[in-house]
Formats: structure tokens, C-alpha cells, sequence
């Protein structure tokens, strides 16, 4: 636990930068002492690998056949076997250093990254796909860890190991050295060539990746109505399609890819051939030895296959410039200011609010809100009703401020909301929705969540009891530690919602919200529900938002909304008084209900 916290202190948006090997370096803050030695680390294990080579010439033009003593040979087999030794512990312990910049590095961005989404504002959300966001979580963090892991650090290795080599083959004989390389320029533009198309190729099949799991996700999660409705042929058939592009995509990818491969395997073959051949024609000339030619065969390997692996290597850097870019792109959206405010409250909210011409809408689009003017004191209930899209769920997101308003003003106890920071706004406001959500933990922990403190089993007991879900938990096997399933699912939609009011309760909220809280359940859980409502209702100020007259008809003020306007406003009775909306639609429900309980009756009969 430690461990995480200390990776997730470092702020990322340090590291964005529109060169992303410069963002890649800064991303390494922290870890570029070990990354550094693992560098030094390969250049030592690169530097005896071709100190070996010259040992080989050293024993074949010096020793072999001179009648040398078995103590000079023992000496030549001991220096062979320790630089072997040598290469072997500066290799592991490059690979090492290595695997713990790219895990360190990886370690912190994930927390980083799963901070930041959960502090991106509603407007962000709104507008994202969560398995866009799952994908840029795992598949492309997985990407930059591959790319500190290995392919940074193999470019590192190749250069090294090419120029050491270079440079000792230039004083052997350095017009074979420069034979050797011809082939190295033309196979860095034949990768750089390779490397912008597979970057666009890698980034188009991501996207489609991100698209295939948005399928998935948004599949899983709605499998009920799938099966309700019978869909699986239906939903089969749109995976697939989505599928078959990623297949594609994938396919485009992999023949970028298998077009480079032949292409310098050819030509570093050729080069090879051609430099054993003139290096063997100048042994044997008598331009060079024996043991240097011997020396030559080796080190040109270590000269020609890296730089084809480096092509390699700068191909497949290509994904990990690429999903830096769609990392970088969620990094580099603002946080949500939670504590962010100029007023600084003491205490709790007494809950007087007062909406003077509030004006809102959703990025410059039309208004939502038009001039709402209203108030609310302190311990009311209000009410609003109005046909889906009227905006009521919209006006009470403005509260906590998931939102911010466009006109006009509205005050909390006389202070501009604005003013508010949104954490102890939060921390004031509980609301019911009308889907509500569990974590796939104990029943415990879904009461518990969000109190700031340590909460005693009374205390639970007590808020599950306010709720009418205590006898409920009591009958299960575990009770209070029960685990219930992804999202509350081994739970009825009315025992859901009522440990969510039992979380409610337990928080002690100055400010309530109920979203349609009643309206999935059925009229005797809804009975249940209401009651438990009314009890958390009290001393609090409440917004209510329902479709039926019987759920609003208890509050203090009720406003019926029209396409974002107040187009009526009064108690239950001043309503009935007088035509307009709220009249017809409690008109049209009695009317219903009436005949509901004619059909009930005549069947029982």
C-alpha cells in the first residue's frame, strides 16, 4: 500500500509533450538512475563480448602453435569462461534494472490513471466510452511497458553493441570495417519508411480494439435485456462485424510487419556474405591474420544483426509512441476541482436555496434550463414533476455541481453555489437514484461506503433498520457480510434500493435528492420504500423527482416542468385548483388506478 501511494504522488502532466520521446523520458522521473544502469550495464556486458573476440585473436595469431606452456593456455580458457561469466552478470543485471524502470513506471501510471478518470468531470464522462477508457488503461499501458522493458532498452544494447564493434573493427583493418556497414544506412531508412506506416496501422487497430471492447462491455453488462428480448443472434452479429474490422485492421498491421522482415533479412545476408568473402580474400593475401579475420566473422554479426533488430526494435517502438499519444490525450484532460472553492464553510448546511432566472445546457448545445427561479427553505420538500427530457434530473445535478450553471444565480444558505467547494458539497448531498448501485462487495461495505469514518455494526443496524432492510439481510446465511454480485445483481431491485437508502441514511446528508426513486418497483416494495423515505426525509431538505401524483403530492412545493421551464408551481391542492399539467396528469392516473381496481375486483369475483 505504501508502494502505491508513493507512485501515484508524482503528477504525469509533467511528462506530456508533443515529442513523445521527450514525454517517454520525462515519464521516467524517478526511475532514469536505473535505467541509466542498465545502459551502463549493457555497455560493459557489450564491451566483453568483444574484448572475447579479440581474446580469439589474441590465442590464434599469439598463442596457438607457438608452444605455449598449459599455464598460458589455462590462463586463455580461464579468461574466455570469465568473460562469459562477466557478459552473463552485467546482462541479467541490465535486464533486471530494466524490468524494474518499466514496472516502476507502469506501476505509477496506472494509479495515476485510474485517479485521474475517477476525477474527470461529468462532462468528460458523458461524452466517453468506458471500454475506450478500458483500453487505454490495459492494452496501452501494457504497450509503454513494453516498450521500457524492451524496446528502449534494446535500442540501447544495438547502439552500443554496433558502435563498440565498429570502432574496434576500424583499427583492425578499417576499410573492411566500412565494407561491413554499406547496408546500415539503407536498412535505418527502410525501418524509419516502415515506422510511420505501422504507427498508423497500430493506432487504427487500437481504436478498433477500443471499439470491439465498448461491444463487449456494454454487452455484458446489459445481458439480461439481451436474453429478455432475445437478442444473442442480433448482438452476435454486431460483435462480429465489429470483429471482422479488427481482423482486418490487425491483418494490415501483421503485413506491415512481415513486409520488413524478408526485406533485411536479405540484405544483412548479402552484406554478411560479401564481408566473410573480402575479410577471407585479405586473410588470405596476407592483409590481415588469421586470428583477426576469426575476430571479424564475430564481431560483424554484432554489427549487422543488431542493426536489423533495431529496425525492428524502431518498427515496434511505433506502439509505443502510439499509445503514449492515446494515454497522454486522457492525462492531459482537467481534473474536477474538488476542493477548489472561495467560500469555506463551518458545519453543516441548513439547506435554504434560491434559483434566481438559472439558465443551463450541455456544451453550447440549447438550453436545458431557461430563467428556474424558485426557493426552497431550509427542511422543505419539493417536488418535481414534469414529462421525460422536461429537465428535472438536470436541475438537481446543479446542486452537488456535477454541472455548472450558465445564468443567472443560485445560492446555498445565501452563498453562490459556485463558491462551494464540491467535495463538501458532496459530502452534504445524498441522493437516491432511481437505478441504483452496488459494488460487487459485502452488504456492509455498500452501507458503509463514502462515511469517512469508523462505523459501529449499531450504527449499521440502526440506518439498515431507518431503511427496512435489516430483517431482509438477516435472513442470509452471511448477513451483513453477504457478498452481492457485479452492480447489486443477487439482490431484488427493491432490497438494492433500499440498503442504497440505508447507505443514504449513514451518511447523514443535509440535503437529499430522490430520482424517481419508486418508480422500478412494484406497489408493495414501493409502500416499503416510501415509508423509509419519509423517515429519511426528516429535518432535511429534499428535491423529489417522480412520475406519480401519490409521490409528490406530500411536499411542500411542487414546480411542474416543461421542456426546461417552471410552467407551474404550488402546494398539491393550489394545483388541483387550477388546469394546466400537473391537473391533467392527475386526472389521467386516477383515472387509471380506478379502472386498475374495477379489473381487480371483477376478477376476484
Amino acid at each position: 500500500m505504501a508502494l502505491a501511494t508513493s507512485t501515484s504522488s508524482y503528477d504525469l502532466k509533467n511528462a506530456v509533450s508533443s515529442n513523445r520521446l521527450r514525454g517517454l523520458w520525462r515519464m521516467m522521473t524517478g526511475f532514469r538512475l536505473k535505467y541509466l544502469g542498465a545502459t551502463l550495464s549493457l555497455a560493459l556486458a557489450a564491451t566483453s563480448k568483444t574484448v572475447t573476440y579479440l581474446l580469439l585473436r589474441h590465442y590464434v595469431d599469439d598463442v596457438l602453435g607457438q608452444g605455449e606452456s598449459a599455464g598460458t593456455l589455462l590462463l586463455i580458457a580461464l579468461g574466455f569462461v570469465g568473460l562469459a561469466l562477466f557478459e552473463g552478470t552485467f546482462t541479467f543485471l541490465s535486464g533486471r534494472l530494466a524490468a524494474q524502470t518499466a514496472e516502476g513506471v507502469v506501476l505509477r501510471l496506472r494509479n495515476y490513471l485510474f485517479d485521474h478518470i475517477q476525477r474527470l468531470s461529468f462532462t468528460y464522462h458523458d461524452h466517453s466510452q468506458t471500454g475506450e477508457l478500458v483500453q487505454r488503461s490495459t492494452s496501452d499501458v501494457d504497450a509503454l511497458r513494453r516498450f521500457f522493458a524492451d524496446q528502449a532498452i534494446g535500442v540501447g544494447r544495438i547502439v552500443l553493441l554496433f558502435a563498440i564493434n565498429l570502432t574496434v573493427l576500424l583499427n583492425l583493418n578499417w576499410k573492411l570495417a566500412l565494407f561491413s556497414v554499406i547496408v546500415v544506412p539503407l536498412i535505418v531508412l527502410i525501418s524509419v519508411f516502415f515506422f510511420k506506416r505501422v504507427s498508423k496501422a497500430y493506432e487504427s487497430y487500437q481504436e478498433q480494439e477500443a471499439t470491439l471492447s465498448s461491444t463487449l462491455q456494454e454487452n455484458l453488462s446489459g445481458v439480461r435485456v439481451v436474453k429478455a428480448f432475445a437478442r444473442q443472434a442480433y448482438e452476435r452479429d454486431r460483435f462480429e462485424t465489429d470483429n471482422w474490422e479488427k481482423f482486418q485492421r490487425g491483418r494490415q498491421l501483421l503485413m506491415m510487419h512481415s513486409l520488413y522482415w524478408p526485406v533485411t533479412d536479405i540484405l544483412c545476408g548479402l552484406q554478411m556474405l560479401a564481408g566473410f568473402f573480402v575479410g577471407a580474400l585479405m586473410a588470405i593475401n596476407g592483409t590481415i591474420t588469421v586470428g583477426t579475420y576469426m575476430a571479424y566473422t564475430g564481431m560483424v554479426i554484432w554489427i549487422i544483426w543488431p542493426m536489423r533488430n533495431l529496425g525492428r526494435l524502431i518498427v515496434q517502438m511505433s506502439t509505443g509512441m502510439v499509445s503514449y499519444g492515446r494515454v497522454t490525450e486522457i492525462i492531459e484532460e482537467e481534473r474536477e476541482p474538488l476542493t477548489a472553492g472561495t467560500y469555506s464553510p463551518n458545519g453543516d448546511l441548513r439547506g435554504e436555496l434560491v434559483f434566481q432566472d438559472v439558465c443551463f445546457e450541455y456544451d453550447s448545445s440549447s438550453p436545458v434550463l431557461k430563467e428556474i427561479s424558485f426557493r426552497c427553505e431550509p427542511g422543505q420538500a419539493l417536488a418535481l414533476l414534469g414529462s421525460t427530457g422536461s429537465g428535472k434530473t438536470s436541475l438537481v445535478n446543479l446542486l452537488p455541481r456535477f454541472y455548472e450553471y450558465t445564468g443567472g444565480s443560485l445560492t446555498l444558505d445565501g452563498v453562490e453555489l459556485s463558491a462551494y467547494p464540491r467535495e463538501y458539497l458532496r459530502q452534504q448531498i445524498g441522493i437516491v437514484e432511481q437505478e441504483p448501485f452496488l459494488f460487487s462487495r459485502t452488504i456492509r461495505e455498500n452501507i458503509t461506503y463514502g462515511v469517512g469514518r469508523d462505523v459501529s455494526q449499531a450504527e449499521i443496524e440502526a440506518a439498515a433498520r431507518a431503511a427496512a432492510i435489516h430483517d431482509v439481510i438477516a435472513t442470509f446465511p452471511d448477513g451483513y457480510d453477504t457478498l452481492v454480485g457485479e452492480k447489486g445483481v443477487t439482490l431484488s431491485g427493491g432490497q438494492k434500493q433500499r440498503v442504497v437508502i440505508a447507505r443514504t441514511l449513514l451518511s447523514d446528508p443535509r440535503i437529499l435528492i430522490l430520482d424517481d426513486a419508486t418508480s422500478s418497483v412494484d406497489a408493495g416494495t414501493e409502500g416499503a420504500i416510501r415509508a423509509a423515505l419519509e423517515g429519511l426525509m426528516q429535518g432535511r431538505t429534499t428535491f423529489i423527482i417522480a412520475h406519480r401524483i401519490q409521490s409528490v403530492m406530500i411536499a411542500d412545493l411542487i414546480l411542474v416542468l416543461d421542456k426546461g421551464q417552471i410552467v407551474q408551481k404550488g402546494t398539491h391542492q393550489e394545483l388541483l385548483a387550477q388546469p394546466g399539467i400537473y391537473r391533467e396528469i392527475y386526472d389521467l392516473q386516477t383515472r387509471i388506478d380506478i379502472e386498475l381496481e374495477r379489473e381487480v375486483a371483477s376478477v376476484a369475483l
